[in-house]
């Protein structure tokens, strides 16, 4: 994987500095941009975000360089494995008085049914990320997601920062007919036994392929944007069940195992052990192409009538002790220069949040990417999730049917 550089070209450097020029200064509780930036430099900034990933990992150390050249602020990354974990922590901290600025994190990635309970629980600081000056940029028209989190407004409380759609990536030497709906999956899966899984639940991946099921054979689909209730989420449930009933006994091991992890089955898949791999990151098996651990004969694609969509966040929590320094930083990852190399596959291949379209055209040859092999040739309309209460019983009734 290319190493990420020490600092910015200058033309970039000007991109990612200016963008706050192209448009006045935004108050905010009073202060206004240039004294949040003076009041960062020093501050050091304790982002507590996922590790899972060498790519991500590696971006976000070049994040750390780029914010120390460009405004004086330090950045830890706090390597975590589960969000919730930062959610408990926080919430602990408040229940022990830990208020004002004693908190033990500064910023975190985050979005879901973590960020619903932090908002809920008055955990977070804010509203702060509609005043950053690259808050601009940001396609609200076009991704309303960026404003809305698992169906819980965001009302400026975190700072959207990538887009995800559920993908599937198979290798079309062993794959010609790529499924397109669960039914056509459940139809491959009786056709060739043992060749399809997801991770297992609580994972990510896996809680998301149960949700797109639910989402396909809800009744009432906009009953699913809306808190779950026991009615709801018996009426709702009543075809998802009978599905995964009949799946199981032809995914792998006949549904008595699962994989852990998504890139557990990705792995498998790329063995030939298994015939498609599922992600959230459209652009991961063109990444995984470029790093040579795919061949290029792998395809990814989305179902045609839709996939679930989401965007994922920053958000500061209530008791930060370096507000203005976790928001600086969560400035510059809206800036074009960083979310191009952000979505850039030679680096991450994260989809960016911007409109990319309204840039000036120096910023927007920046996400110029050219027709790369396993990049979705056709996206497909982005379904909203279900609302983040939903996460919770949907992952504890499958456990009870299904975990083992």
């Amino acid at each position: 994987m290319p190493q990420p550089t020490t600092h910015l070209s200058r033309r970039q450097l000007l991109l990612a500095a200016g963008a706050a020029s192209l448009q006045p200064a935004w108050a905010q509780s009073g202060t206004g941009w240039p004294a949040i930036e003076q009041a960062a430099r020093g501050q050091t900034v304790f982002w507590n975000a996922w590790a899972g990933s060498e790519q991500t990992n590696a971006y976000l150390q070049w994040v750390a360089q780029q914010v120390q050249a460009l405004h004086g602020v330090k950045l830890q990354h706090v390597k975590i494995t589960d969000t919730a974990d930062v959610v408990k922590r926080v919430r602990a901290e408040k229940a022990a008085g830990r208020t004002a600025n004693e908190g033990t994190v500064d910023l975190v990635w985050i979005n879901g049914e973590n960020f619903a309970a932090m908002k809920r629980e008055g955990l977070l600081f804010g509203p702060y990320a509609e005043s950053l000056p690259n808050f601009k940029w940001v396609d609200v028209a076009g991704k309303p997601t960026t404003l809305n989190d698992f169906s819980v407004p965001t009302e400026g409380m975190e700072s959207p920062w990538g887009m995800a759609q559920f993908t599937l990536f198979a290798d079309s030497k062993r794959l010609p007919q790529l499924p397109q709906s669960m039914q056509a999956l459940l139809a491959l899966a009786r056709a060739q036994p043992g060749r399809i899984t997801h991770p297992r639940l609580p994972d990510f991946h896996g809680t998301t392929f149960i949700k797109q099921a639910l989402v396909e054979f809800a009744p009432d689909a906009k009953a699913l944007a809306q808190p779950v209730t026991d009615a709801a989420f018996a009426a709702q449930t009543t075809a998802l069940w009978p599905f995964l009933d009949a799946l199981r006994p032809h995914l792998w091991r006949a549904g008595k195992q699962f994989p852990q992890n998504a890139a557990a089955v990705r792995q498998m898949m790329a063995d030939g052990e298994l015939l498609l791999a599922i992600t959230f990151n459209p652009n991961e098996a063109a990444n995984e192409i470029a790093a040579k651990r795919l061949p290029a004969s792998v395809v990814s694609w989305q179902f045609e009538k839709g996939t679930i969509g989401n965007t994922h966040f920053v958000a500061i929590p209530y008791n930060a002790r370096s507000k203005p320094a976790a928001q600086v930083v969560a400035n510059f990852l809206l800036s074009p220069a960083a979310q191009a190399r952000k979505a850039d596959i030679a680096h991450w291949g994260d989809p960016t949040v911007l409109d990319v379209p309204r840039l000036p055209a120096a910023e927007r040859a920046l996400f110029q990417t050219g027709n790369l092999p396993g990049l979705v040739t056709q996206g497909a309309p982005t379904l909203p999730e279900p609302h983040a209460s939903w996460v919770d019983p949907l992952e504890k009734e499958w456990a009870r049917r299904y975990g083992v």
